[in-house]
């Protein structure tokens, strides 16, 4: 190993140090954004409009956006500079001059970033979907399923395009409210979470 290594020059070790220093940042960013630790996605709450009309507004626009958004994103210029540094090596190791090292690397560099920019757009517009989809039942009626704490989440049941479904759900004020209680919802907090207000003090009917 030492002697391979020895054996590089100064350029194509650089390069290779670079590829490694970038890969570890790269695979933490993705395994991060995938599991819910990075900045955009996961599953925590987030505000959104109070009605399915600004929902759908601001989802507009959020696609005319992201795209610009998402090619300057640190893992965008993470993954440039991932593969501009191993395709740099690999082509100074195969032979190939330092310009034309260059030139391929900056090609391959410039794929990954728009690859990486391209994945995540499409998991933004896929949770946008999914959050205008649950926009549908904003000011309809529902029944709390799982008693809802004070300040914490419960469960309720509301209609969702036309179909009942069970959604984490957070009261408007904070205040706990019991289960079988009729609620309204309010606004969509995340794709998959409410929040309500009881519309009664009497039980509800399940629906």
């Amino acid at each position: 190993m030492m002697e391979w290594w020895n054996s590089l020059g100064p350029i194509v070790s650089g390069f290779y140090i670079s590829a490694a220093f970038f890969s570890v940042f790269l695979v933490w960013q993705l395994l991060a954004a995938l599991i819910g630790l990075a900045g955009d996605g996961g599953d925590g709450d987030f505000d959104s409009a109070g009605s399915p009309e600004a929902d759908a507004d601001a989802a507009h626009e959020a696609h005319d956006t992201t795209i610009a958004f998402r090619i300057l994103s640190i893992r965008s210029i993470l993954a440039f500079c991932t593969l501009f540094s191993w395709a740099g090596a690999m082509y100074m190791q195969t032979g190939s001059s330092l310009s034309m090292a260059l030139l391929y690397a900056v090609l391959w560099g410039g794929a990954a970033m728009l690859a990486v920019a391209g994945f995540f757009y499409l998991m933004r517009r896929m949770t946008e979907t999914g959050n205008l989809q649950v926009a549908s039942c904003v000011g309809t009626q529902g029944t709390v399923y799982i008693d809802i704490p004070k300040d914490a989440a419960g469960e309720a049941r509301v209609t969702v395009d036309g179909v009942v479904q069970v959604l984490r759900a957070r009261a408007a004020q904070g205040e706990p409210i019991s289960a079988g209680t009729l609620i309204t919802v309010t606004r969509v907090m995340s794709p998959n979470t409410i929040e309500v207000k009881p519309q009664a003090k009497e039980t509800a009917t399940t629906i």
